[in-house]
């Protein structure tokens, strides 16, 4: 028996802001398109670049985790497969559209510092994890944290009772 694979990875931005709706059986869907661009040169020494569009939908939770966090021009990795549709357009013409109905995403850019969101949708779970950190490397700056933290326990702190803290002064 011959297998096959249907199977598609994707980097890319977003050209617009994630559309969710319902179909009259109450399970959400959700659609956005993301860009991929292509570089190369040319024998001439030409520099090209070529954009592709790429339609994506995503099905119950995996859509309702998108439309929350993904916005217009916001770098994301998508993977799923290809899935091409027939319908009668209004006018009575037969349209066929290629879309990308994806199973699994990550967030590649964050809210104001370096973070990764990574969302799955097997079997109805939809786990998401995230980490945020304001300095790029995040591993960097969880060993400083604990050097100092450890440095901090060893030399005595004298605080004042009626001086209030702010939640900026907070190490973590």
């Amino acid at each position: 028996m011959a297998r096959s694979l249907n199977r598609v990875q994707l980097i890319g931005n977003l050209t617009r802001d994630p559309e969710l709706r319902y179909t009259p059986n109450g399970n959400a869907v959700c659609s956005f398109s993301i860009a991929t661009n292509r570089n190369w040169t040319t024998d001439t020494g030409e520099k090209r670049e070529e954009v592709d569009f790429h339609r994506i939908v995503a099905w119950n939770k995996l859509a309702e985790i998108c439309s929350q966090f993904l916005v217009k021009g916001k770098k994301t990795y998508v993977e799923g497969r290809l899935s091409t549709r027939n319908w009668t357009a209004q006018d009575g013409t037969q349209k066929t559209t290629t879309e990308v109905v994806i199973d699994d995403m990550i967030l590649l850019d964050g809210r104001g510092g370096s973070s990764s969101t990574t969302v799955s949708d097997q079997e109805g779970e939809v786990p998401v994890q995230a980490e945020t950190s304001t300095k790029p490397n995040l591993k960097a700056s969880v060993k400083n944290s604990k050097k100092k933290k450890d440095e901090e326990e060893k030399e005595p702190v004298e605080t004042k009772s009626d001086e209030e803290v702010m939640p900026d002064d907070i190490p973590f």
